[in-house]
């Protein structure tokens, strides 16, 4: 893929790979040497949460972290939690305040609720079935930033977001769904956004500008990306993902490569612009 020939530029030599649904489109660079997720981590959180819904083992609306707050502001970032440390900062549902101590908080409500620790939990509900049997959360490890696992893992995750089968289809869009629509925050890297929209464990393009996706991204592209210098994004209009596992951490080199190779990858496939 004519695409991924801009990584010769890259501070490193990352992992790649493209998918479509049931495709691997391309892939460059070591497909199973393990890498830190960081914060990519929370998208199979908030997988294993949703299992939990449909389970019936935790409900959206159960109490959960600040008083006032739900699983579903844990989710979307609305709790009014700190983003490292459990410190409320706003009350519920005002603002979009980036919270890992959020997705530790949520984790333990999963494990408490099932009975099962969360490393546990998170393999039997979306490792396994997903087929990311290179990824693993350990024992102990914050389930907001602490998996592992390699670039085939990564695209496995990217394409059962793009065809999901550990959750309903129908679940799976209201996640991608903007929660608690209106809030402003910071979207880490790249600065205060207004409003700041994230579904319930996924960030959602949108209108976002700057953005770590590109231009020909659909403001439907949901993802994240981590601060060790990986990401993973899915466009449905597109019905492509995209995934990076780096040596080199985020910062300005990733904000300009990320959203170059993101046009150029789509750009290639065929979609269409998005307008500025």
């Amino acid at each position: 893929m004519l695409a991924l020939d801009a990584l010769s530029t890259w501070p490193d030599t990352p992992a790649v790979g493209v998918v479509r649904p049931g495709e691997v489109v391309a892939t460059t660079g070591a497909t199973d040497r393990p890498f830190s997720w960081a914060s990519v981590t929370k998208l199979c959180t908030a997988l294993a949460a949703l299992v939990a819904v449909e389970e019936g083992t935790i409900s959206l609306d159960d109490p959960a972290g600040p008083p006032g707050s739900t699983v579903a502001h844990l989710l979307a970032h609305a709790s009014g939690l700190g983003p490292s440390l459990p410190a409320v900062l706003a009350r519920p549902g005002q603002r979009r305040i980036y919270s890992s101590a959020g997705f530790v908080a949520l984790a333990e409500v999963v494990a408490t609720r099932s009975a099962i620790p969360f490393d546990v939990y998170l393999r039997q509900a979306v490792l396994e079935p997903v087929g990311m049997g290179g990824a693993h959360l350990d024992p102990g490890a914050s389930a907001a930033t602490g998996m592992v696992g390699t670039l085939a893992d990564l695209l496995a995750l990217g394409n059962e977001l793009l065809a999901p089968t550990v959750i309903a289809r129908a679940t799976l869009e209201a996640a991608t769904t903007v929660a608690f629509a209106g809030l402003a925050g910071v979207l880490p890297g790249f600065g205060r956004q207004d409003p700041c929209d994230w579904g319930l464990g996924f960030e959602i393009r949108d209108a976002k500008h700057p953005h770590w996706t590109g231009q020909r991204n659909s403001p439907s592209t949901f993802g994240h990306f981590g601060a060790s210098g990986c990401f993973v994004w899915v466009d449905p209009a597109a019905a492509v993902a995209c995934a990076v596992l780096s040596d080199t951490p985020f910062g300005p080199w990733a904000a300009a490569a990320w959203p170059a190779l993101s046009d150029a990858v789509l750009g290639e496939l065929g979609s269409t612009p998005t307008p500025a």
